[in-house]
């Protein structure tokens, strides 16, 4: 079984990985499973790509200084994108920094029940995903596309009671076509998994896992 770091501190968001690849047999650990003194990380890009690239560098060199060891690391990052808005509006890769402040949870909720209000109630927007692995300093492999970006949805100003650590604004989100939240969603529905099924093409293909069950 293949192992890697997921260049992360979010509980959800390791879990949500370790369910996306467990059917290709990789093994994913978190950076809070290893014990080691992290770096602070200068997200300092200018798109999801370049914030992805920045962590895994980072995590990987910091890893292997402290080990000697070389685990393959990956990081992701997003950028929320929204229809219509003035630019001073748009969230890009600072989601969670508003004017400076990072935002926990609840504040974020908030501020984009706010921002909802203030656009007429609802605002349609879509996330732009990014991912670099780093196997190596030689080694290489990143990617940002629609694949693993999912659909546009709906941010409503009306939150679901529904809470997950880690992701606060899937109680702001509303499936465009349904009308519906997605934490009331089916899970069947056709366009829930894009991003799983996009994140499981990555992995194959740059860890050359063939031989697995295709989703």
């Amino acid at each position: 079984m293949k192992t890697l770091i997921y260049g992360t501190g979010n509980a959800a968001k390791l879990k949500y990985m370790q369910k996306t690849l467990e059917p290709l047999g990789v093994e994913i650990m978190g950076l809070n499973e290893l014990n080691l003194l992290l770096p602070t990380i200068d997200e300092s890009g200018n798109n999801p790509l370049e914030n992805a690239r920045i962590k895994a560098l980072t995590y990987y060199r910091a890893i292997k200084k402290q080990t000697g060891k070389h685990y393959p690391v990956f990081s992701c990052d997003s950028g929320l994108y929204l229809e219509n808005a003035p630019e001073a509006l748009q969230p890009g890769v600072h989601v969670r920094n508003v004017g400076g402040k990072y935002l926990n949870d609840n504040e974020m909720i908030e501020y984009y029940t706010g921002l909802a209000k203030s656009l007429g109630g609802q605002a349609v927007a879509r996330y732009k995903n990014a991912i670099c692995l780093v196997i190596s300093e030689s080694e290489i492999f990143e990617h940002m596309g629609d694949n693993i970006s999912g659909n546009s949805f709906v941010i409503t100003s009306i939150p679901h009671p529904k809470r997950i650590d880690g992701f606060p604004l899937d109680s702001l989100s509303i499936h465009i076509v349904s009308g519906k939240y997605y934490y009331d969603l089916d899970k069947d529905s056709s366009d829930v998994g894009i991003a799983k099924t996009g994140f499981r093409a990555f992995f194959r293909r740059v860890l050359n896992v063939e031989n697995s069950e295709r989703y």
